[in-house]
């Protein structure tokens, strides 16, 4: 079992959250229930599944929650870019949550990685 909170990745993520939130406050109110939701939702699972996954009992268990926490990852970049193309989001504010999320996307990917390797 691993300690979550000592996680890179999941401060990283979890930074990333309270970010998104931040950055999507000023979006059109009309979108509080639409495209902001699922963005802050899609944010939210990143930290959450790999902290779900912390909790298991084996790293097979673990490997499994960081594939769902990346596929949430794709899931808000997608989301992200729609929002920018709607100019909801500045392109600073687009850039600097992307190299983020990317950040995060490449340390799930090499976590995944060694704990694959460990199994084998």
């Amino acid at each position: 079992m691993h300690n979550f909170k000592e996680l890179k990745i999941w401060q990283n993520s979890k930074d990333l959250v309270i970010d998104v939130y931040r950055k999507t406050e000023s979006f059109p109110k009309e979108e509080i229930f639409s495209l902001t939701n699922q963005i802050r939702r899609s944010a939210v699972s990143i930290p959450s599944n790999i902290a779900e996954g912390c909790g298991r009992n084996s790293d097979k268990d673990l490997i499994r929650f960081l594939d769902i926490a990346n596929g949430s990852s794709f899931e808000l970049e997608t989301q992200l870019i729609i929002a920018h193309e709607l100019e909801f989001l500045s392109s600073d504010n687009f850039i600097h949550l992307d190299e983020n999320l990317r950040e995060i996307q490449r340390m799930n990917y090499g976590f995944r990685n060694n704990l694959i390797n460990k199994l084998h």
